[in-house]
């Protein structure tokens, strides 16, 4: 899956858990949780659907890499290869 394809996935399934967003104002640099408000519940919510999306196993030792779109996409690309 290219990387247009892994930041959509990523925006539809954060809109999913956070309707409220408007997913094309999201800065891909800034920190997600800084732009969405996401308690820790939301989040983990939003990362067990990223793994149910894509098959991709994030282990919690690695929740603190997640912290930007562009780190999830990274990280998410590096999955799947």
């Amino acid at each position: 899956m290219d990387d247009a394809t892994l930041r959509q996935t990523v925006l539809t399934t954060l809109h999913r858990i956070a309707p409220e967003i408007e997913p094309e104002e999201l800065l891909p640099a800034r920190p997600l949780r800084d732009q969405v408000d996401l308690d820790s519940m939301d989040w983990l919510n939003f990362l067990q659907a990223l793994h149910t999306a894509l098959g991709v196993e994030i282990p919690e030792r690695d929740y603190a890499k997640l912290v930007t779109l562009d780190d999830l996409v990274a990280y998410l690309g590096a999955g799947q290869a």
